[in-house]
């Protein structure tokens, strides 16, 4: 977790299923061969939740009571002043909760999995779906109140807990998951994003492909095998490394192509520069044209470029103008020293998510100017910028769920 007073993560100890409401709850033998444990939890008379908070606590209470339909309520903090739908769940959301999903939705940790609650984008205590292939988590506060209540506790004490994304069954309690949930996230962060860049709809499990990467520059194969976007020792084609890209055309990069990502980077501080820092910019942003797919393609396709503090004021509007979306800065920071920054243009969902408080130009003037004096040089850009990556698991495939926080 990259912010202090993050969320605490829970594994569970058997597999839940939480099925269609029942006036009864069913336990199956945890002992049975290859028969994991179900529990049906729901009830025609749910009862309101023990109190996660003031208002959440009415949501079961306005739609079983007051028989208020739920798309009328906001199911992240109860609030009934709704601005629009929840995308992956039924349900309302305000203003404020819409924001901070938004801004946290994309968000992982070095685990691999997201940094917060599926649902509300919050919440202190976290049990994460042990589907191999999925990546959410969900807080105590939503299933409790969502589902049943002591529902959290239950998963808690379980191993291999399937979420509510992943299970066969639609409804647990008055969580309902959305049809084609998929589409609908595509065009609520299309719709209430505000970004000049569009979303691509992610992909289910059994569509996803391995990644195709260009990576001009800087190789960030290390980093993606790391993650397990790449495995060791990969087949030539994954992934296509080019140091200079003086003499290469469109001809070229179709031959080599499909690409589903294209890296770049300025060469880190104290390397040799072999050309000014601008020809960087002009070069990506030239092969980036030849390596996208044609226009209107539904292939997601994902691009980043970034600048180890080499770029001057005029290059950085440069990029910002020929990229179509402003920079942000990406710190290492260690106590309240930066040690390190980048400045990214990407596509990534939550890049934007991502980066630390803003660090002034002077700042950063006087962080290039010592680096520059380092021996040896500073890392490569790609280390500090490496978890931007991981949101790619909604595409890509990937062949390890084991994660290593350092390179």
């Amino acid at each position: 977790m990259e912010a202090d007073g993050a969320p605490s993560r829970s594994r569970c100890l058997s597999c839940l299923l939480v099925g269609v409401p029942l006036a009864a709850t069913l336990v199956l033998d945890p002992e049975a061969e290859h028969s994991p444990d179900i529990i049906l939890v729901g009830s025609s008379e749910l009862s309101s939740p023990p109190s996660p908070g003031p208002r959440r606590d009415l949501i079961a209470y306005e739609v079983k009571v007051n028989q208020r339909d739920i798309e009328d309520v906001c199911i992240c903090c109860g609030s009934l002043q709704v601005h629009t739908q929840h995308p992956l769940f039924e349900g309302g959301m305000c203003a404020p909760c819409k924001d901070k999903f938004l801004e946290c939705l994309f968000l992982y940790d070095d685990d691999g999995y997201q940094s917060y609650c599926s649902i509300c984008c919050a919440g202190e205590t976290l049990l994460i779906c042990e589907n191999p292939d999925c990546t959410r988590c969900y807080c105590f506060e939503c299933v409790d109140t969502l589902v049943g209540p002591g529902t959290s506790e239950k998963v808690h004490a379980m191993s291999n807990w399937v979420c509510f994304l992943c299970l066969p069954f639609p409804r647990s309690g008055l969580l309902q998951r959305r049809r084609k949930w998929r589409s609908g996230l595509k065009a609520f962060y299309d719709r209430e994003a505000e970004s000049p860049l569009e979303m691509y709809k992610t992909v289910p499990v059994w569509k996803r492909e391995p990644i195709r990467v260009l990576s001009l520059f800087g190789n960030i194969k290390k980093e993606l095998t790391s993650l397990g976007f790449l495995e060791d020792g990969s087949k030539p084609g994954r992934l296509k490394h080019l140091d200079d890209v003086t003499n290469v055309v469109r001809r070229d990069v179709d031959e080599w192509g499909p690409f589903d990502l294209t890296y770049g980077s300025t060469p880190a501080l104290g390397h040799t520069c072999d050309h000014p820092p601008g020809w960087y910019v002009y070069q990506f942003h030239r092969i980036l044209q030849y390596a996208r797919p044609p226009p209107g393609s539904p292939q997601p396709f994902f691009w980043m470029f970034v600048d180890n503090l080499v770029l001057t004021e005029e290059d950085l509007d440069v990029a910002t103008r020929f990229l179509e979306t402003d920079p942000v800065t990406i710190q290492d920071v260690r106590g309240r020293t930066v040690q390190n920054a980048v400045h990214v243009w990407s596509n990534i969902p939550a890049v934007k998510s991502r980066h630390s408080a803003l660090v002034s130009q002077e700042e950063l003037f006087l962080l290039a100017q010592d680096r520059q004096r380092m021996k040896p040089p500073a890392q490569g850009p790609a280390t500090l910028v490496k978890n931007c990556f991981l949101p790619l698991r909604e595409y890509f495939k990937y062949f390890s769920t084991e994660l290593t926080s350092s390179l």
